[in-house]
């Protein structure tokens, strides 16, 4: 699929969100080619996205900030029929941190792990998922382009490598509808060349624009099945240590200390993922927004009386355009072009 960009959406490409933040537009380069104004063919939303993270990065350095993400990517490795085709028979019935015997994709994390070493991305740690046949593999915290570059990257690996040994990998969000879905969990931090703590800001900036984020974090109406069940969430929170909650804040200090955003999903454009994600962080910063009080409570046993008094996100895909489709943070942050391809 083609994108056309007029030259007015190739100047918000190169210059977006500067209204906000009082940053000047950059001159910016695709393919070693700089976006002057005039019409680009672009072959599909994830090229543009990498120009667009690009220069969110640029945006952030110029305030002295540095963000960082790391993924958690969850998949299903599938048995394959005698002709070959994927079928939905799990690769083995193992849960949650269980080992060989039981882990059969034990080995075939390892070959992904080994390949992706070759390739000079290294895999923090990986283990068996609470579904049957699920998988999942940790990626330390990197700068925000080749966090992507490698999630991008990943999601091939995986999918040669599990043909190599005879299966099928899937990153949709729910492949089995009675199993825990897919996620592709957000690790962030957010650093400022002043020293100060602005992470509490930046945590609220991405809580008060996650709603109409979504339909960018969770781009298929499976995705809207997953929320709410198997530690995937369905309420705007956050808390410490609570997998429950939107934004957990793992216990960890220093260089390690992160926020882990548990609802988006492997299908997602990492690319524009972690663009809004930087502007998000960036509007809460730039307000002072402050972070409201955690959520020290586990949504699948509280009761509604105590659910209701939170937001949710969308409920389904529909719903998470149209909270797109008005947002003027989202209008902001991406061309009109990227919005309208996602919420159409």
């Amino acid at each position: 699929m083609y994108l056309v960009l007029s030259s007015a959406q190739v100047k918000k490409a190169a210059g977006v969100f500067s209204g906000c933040l009082g940053i000047q537009p950059h001159a910016h380069t695709l393919h070693g080619a700089p976006l002057e104004p005039r019409d680009l063919h672009l072959r599909d939303v994830q090229e543009l996205g990498r120009a667009l993270l690009r220069q969110a990065v640029a945006d952030a350095e110029a305030l002295g900030i540095r963000f960082s993400f790391g993924t958690e990517m969850e998949f299903y490795l599938f048995r394959r029929d005698e002709n070959g085709e994927p079928t939905t028979i799990p690769y083995d019935r193992a849960g949650y941190m269980d080992i060989a015997p039981e882990d059969k994709g034990e080995n075939v994390r390892r070959e992904i792990c080994l390949t992706l070493e070759q390739m000079g991305i290294r895999p923090e740690c990986s283990h068996h998922e609470q579904g049957p046949g699920q998988n999942e593999i940790d990626f330390r915290y990197a700068e925000p382009v080749k966090a992507a570059d490698d999630a991008v990257t990943f999601r091939t690996v995986v999918n040669t490598v599990a043909l190599r040994n005879g299966l099928a990998a899937d990153f949709s969000p729910k492949p089995l509808r009675s199993e825990p879905g897919n996620g592709m969990h957000i690790n962030l931090s957010a650093r400022s060349s002043t020293g100060e703590d602005i992470m509490p800001q930046g945590i609220a900036g991405i809580l008060s624009h996650i709603a109409d984020m979504t339909a960018f974090l969770n781009a298929t109406p499976a995705s809207y099945q997953r929320f709410g069940s198997y530690k995937a969430p369905r309420y705007i929170s956050w808390s410490s240590e609570n997998r429950s909650q939107l934004i957990r804040i793992p216990a960890a200090e220093g260089e390690y200390r992160r926020a882990e955003l548990r609802s988006p999903d492997p299908i997602c454009n990492p690319y524009i993922a972690y663009t809004l994600l930087i502007y998000a962080g960036l509007d809460g910063i730039r307000r002072r927004a402050e972070l409201p009080a955690s959520a020290d409570i586990n949504f699948y046993t509280a009761s509604e009386e105590v659910r209701s008094q939170y937001k949710t996100l969308p409920a389904t895909l529909a719903d998470a355009k149209a909270s797109a489709k008005t947002s003027e943070f989202i209008a902001s942050s991406l061309p009109r072009t990227v919005v309208e391809y996602y919420t159409k």
